[in-house]
């Protein structure tokens, strides 16, 4: 069972960076990747919010920016291939 942080947040099960908002991100990454018919993609596409959807609140923005940065090319590759 995973230990609560001191600010309430469970590490393991709902970090804070990914509840900070209305909607957990693994909640709306799921519904975003039901629209894709490429798991690829949908997997790349995944990548791409989670990074952007903790940029300002892990301690690491322009890393998680370049890693998203990083996806979207990937992303944009496998879409220019097709």
């Amino acid at each position: 069972m995973a230990k609560k942080e001191a600010n309430g947040s469970d590490p393991v099960n709902h970090p804070g960076h990914y509840t900070a908002g209305g909607i957990e991100c693994i909640d709306a990454l799921e519904s975003m990747a039901t629209g894709y018919k490429d798991t690829v993609q949908a997997g790349l596409a995944w990548q791409i919010i989670k990074y952007i959807w903790r940029c300002p609140l892990k301690g690491k923005p322009l890393e998680d920016a370049k890693k998203a940065e990083f996806y979207l090319h990937r992303l944009i590759e496998k879409l220019e291939a097709r």
